[in-house]
């Protein structure tokens, strides 16, 4: 579809289109174009920026709504150039300035067709897992698929709910060892005491309960990939063994002498630099280097707004598969306040949003009221304290720190129903960190699971 408000310039666009063998639509304006991707489903739209009735933003953003496959080639003045590079963050593929060259538009036309089409065997290679067709997400998912057939370790760094652990299976599956066990250890969350055991097994009488051997995640993932989930978190102590292992692929048993062999695949993921924490000397850097072989990384969903429509998309499907209902009704006014907020906790929290929204809904219809329902209803603060927190950072001057965090740690957890693992991810701090911290301020520990 070709959108032009010049009509010279329309018909000539449409002509070179149809020389070069193109199904060719016009559209006048902003309007008639929207009308157009209501109704029918287009390779590639070719639209001016500025238009009496609106621009060419305009028309971006419904063809991310309306037609998430569709390319988008940008046509600009000189002076709005500028438009045009925002709207290529917004998910146009390139954009070219007039005077046109029709010669160029055809090999731009092509290059641009056969990039959506890398786009498009990308995300069904995941899956269904990992979606999306932003440029950074695109380009992790190669890079990704370029290290599973190294067979080299990997490090992924990026903020917590990215989806490190999808794209570490992601490469597993890729892999020449797709067939063997995928094995994930979260380091944050096994107790800092068994930690070791749960990675390298244990003997019988190793230790206290212990009446029998048992082999660690290590040997179950022989001939696959083990996932060291929140690498950061090891506990120093156990770094020179982790990094042994690595480097000589054995072991032994806590409370045996033997060693034990594997051929494994480490991918570690972690939402920290591991680099600033070698600096504070909270982590070995020989284990770091060992460890950052083929370095990763995932963009955080505010990097990627325009694959939010695509993901709610995703997110409505497969829930409604889970509710055995009709797949919900999305409409723009709904997409677009998502698009307008910043989702800290990246696809995870807009995963979960998904989930209440349609859990709670009582019409297929979702719409901007159910968005104001759930999203305002949600992000009010839980207070459960009578002190100055309520009454703005103002009242706290004067305020001890120590008290000032306890309570901003109840406050989360209260906000979070006493989950501890969501409680950390809000207040950016590790699962264990915050279990100290509950034992640090003698917090009940059994009212936060």
């Amino acid at each position: 579809m070709v959108v032009d408000d010049e009509p010279g310039i329309r018909t000539a666009l449409q002509a070179n289109f149809l020389r070069h063998g193109w199904r060719v639509e016009t559209a006048s304006c902003v309007r008639e174009a929207i009308r157009n991707l209501e109704g029918k489903e287009f390779d590639l739209v070719v639209t001016d920026i500025r238009m009496p009735d609106g621009t060419g933003m305009e028309v971006m953003r419904s063809v991310r709504e309306l037609s998430p496959g569709t390319a988008v080639i940008l046509l600009t003045a000189f002076g709005s150039v500028p438009d045009a590079v925002s709207a290529m963050r917004d998910g146009a593929l390139d954009y070219l300035t007039k005077p046109i060259s029709f010669d160029q538009l055809q090999a731009t036309a092509a290059q641009v067709m056969h990039r959506a089409r890398q786009m498009a065997a990308i995300e069904p290679a995941a899956a269904g897992d990992i979606v999306g067709r932003s440029p950074l997400l695109i380009r992790a998912i190669q890079r990704a698929r370029a290290a599973a057939g190294t067979g080299a370790d990997v490090l992924i760094e990026a903020e917590s709910g990215t989806g490190k652990e999808l794209l570490a299976r992601f490469i597993h599956d890729s892999s020449d060892r797709c067939r063997k066990p995928f094995v994930a250890v979260n380091c944050a969350a096994v107790p800092e005491a068994l930690l070791e055991s749960e990675l390298f097994g244990h003997g019988r009488g190793a230790f206290t309960g212990a009446i029998g051997a048992k082999p660690g995640k290590f040997e179950l993932a022989d001939g696959g990939t083990i996932l060291l989930d929140e690498i950061g978190e090891m506990p120093l102590h156990l770094q020179p063994k982790l990094l042994r292992a690595l480097q000589e692929r054995e072991f032994a048993r806590l409370g045996e002498g033997r060693s034990v062999h594997v051929d494994i695949r480490v991918i570690a993921t972690t939402n920290v630099s591991l680099a600033a924490m070698v600096e504070r000397g909270q982590f070995r850097g020989d284990l770091y280097y060992r460890l950052n072989v083929i370095p990763l990384s995932l963009p955080p969903l505010r990097d990627r707004r325009e694959d939010i429509p695509i993901l709610a998309q995703h997110f409505a499907q497969k829930y409604a598969a889970q509710l055995q209902t009709k797949p919900a009704r999305l409409h723009p006014d709904f997409l677009e306040r998502l698009q307008l907020q910043s989702w800290p906790g990246n696809v995870r929290e807009l995963a979960n949003f998904m989930r209440r929204v349609l859990t709670l809904s009582e019409t297929l219809e979702i719409d901007a009221r159910c968005f104001e329902m759930e999203f305002q209803g949600s992000a009010k603060p839980f207070i459960v304290s009578q002190q100055p927190m309520a009454a703005g950072a103002g009242a706290l001057a004067g305020t001890p720190i120590r008290q000032v965090e306890r309570l901003h740690l109840e406050n989360t957890l209260a906000l979070t129903d006493g989950n501890r693992t969501h409680a950390a991810e809000m207040l950016g701090i590790s699962l264990r960190t915050l279990r100290n911290k509950i034992r640090e301020y003698g917090l009940p520990p059994r009212r936060y699971a």
